[in-house]
């Protein structure tokens, strides 16, 4: 099976934390990419990642051939001459994969044996190394990463921007051939922060759902507990115009018995932030420190003003005092004062 040949820049990010100065002279592929080659470097410290790109790769091969061995190695207790004896020649002459774990706690032995394997890799047998980072076995990265023609490596950095995550939620649902709006995405990718593998899990139980839309309702009607619809995501929702599924979501957190106070604090938060960014000019890295906040959260409320005026955002604001006023006692029907503050902010401040 050919090997992999397109190819990053050179200067692409392992996130293995052991990235050398010399030439990279393989192809560096997204974990999505990965395809087989007789040596496949799995760098990066985002494990979820990497499980998922040599689960594909197994599933590649025994597509190909169903015969295929796998034959798993801890590299942390390896003994010499053992990658050697695994990688030749069997009676039946069935394909082979070698899945190395915990390069990165490798003996010498380990090192010696695979750079001595890099130079004569043996005939349909496919080695993957996974390196989760440190700068252990630097002398072996490097000399995979200037094995042309015989090596490729899949970068599995880890995963640590709203942003990131956000594609990553998007593609999952591209792979399904599920459609998902926006506010959707925001919904889940705020209720699953600190694990890739349970965002992953999320999307695959909503991608199931039988309805043609992905919406922030559904995801409020799964994950609940998970998802603050009694904050963000009724916010998310009607700065985007969607007044319904605001309202729907707004009625949802307060039968959950949401408090009204935390829901226009989140959409204080929103408008000023936005307030703050009207106007301004640049890329969101050099305004940053000037506003006093993150370039992402520059972004976002970049995005969240599309649409919108000066004159409606300081319509919006009004009302937002005044039913603020209204829930801590200045008014008789919070719930009302809230629905209509809905309704204003979804019209963009122009009712």
């Amino acid at each position: 099976m050919a090997v992999a040949r397109g190819s990053r820049s050179s200067g692409a990010k392992s996130g293995s934390g052991s990235r050398s100065s010399a030439k990279v002279a393989i192809p560096q592929l997204d974990w999505s990419e990965i395809s087989p080659a007789p040596v496949v470097l799995v760098s990066g410290t985002e494990s979820f990642l990497a499980e998922r790109a040599i689960r594909r790769l197994r599933d590649l091969l025994k597509a190909e051939d169903p015969s295929l061995e796998v034959t798993d190695i801890d590299a942390s207790g390896y003994v010499p001459g053992e990658l050697l004896s695994l990688a030749s020649p069997s009676l039946f002459g069935e394909p082979r994969l070698l899945r190395v774990a915990s390069v990165e706690k490798c003996t010498d032995a380990f090192i010696e044996d695979a750079i001595a394997y890099l130079g004569y890799p043996a005939d349909d047998t496919y080695l993957v190394l996974r390196h989760g980072g440190g700068v252990r076995g630097k002398k072996l990265l490097d000399a995979v990463r200037a094995a042309a023609g015989t090596a490729i490596e899949v970068v599995c950095a880890e995963i640590t921007r709203d942003s990131d995550r956000y594609d990553f939620a998007a593609a999952e649902f591209r792979a399904a051939g599920k459609r998902v709006t926006p506010s959707a995405l925001r919904a889940l990718v705020s209720a699953f922060t600190d694990d890739l593998a349970e965002l992953s899990a999320a999307c695959a139980q909503l991608a199931s759902d039988s309805a043609d839309e992905i919406t922030e309702v559904t995801v409020a009607r799964y994950y609940a507990g998970r998802v603050e619809t009694n904050a963000f995501a009724v916010a998310d929702a009607a700065l985007a115009g969607h007044y319904g599924e605001s309202l729907a979501l707004l009625r949802h957190a307060l039968a959950s018995g949401a408090d009204p106070v935390p829901i226009v604090a989140a959409f204080a938060m929103k408008l000023r932030t936005m307030a703050k960014v009207l106007g301004t000019r640049g890329a969101s890295g050099q305004l940053a420190g000037q506003l006093g906040m993150a370039p992402w959260q520059i972004d976002r409320a970049r995005r969240d003003l599309s649409g919108w005026s000066s004159e409606g955002l300081g319509r919006s604001i009004q009302v937002l005092a005044d039913t603020d006023e209204s829930i801590k006692g200045a008014g008789r029907d919070p719930v009302f004062a809230l629905e209509h503050m809905l309704s204003v902010i979804s019209a963009r401040g122009t009712l």
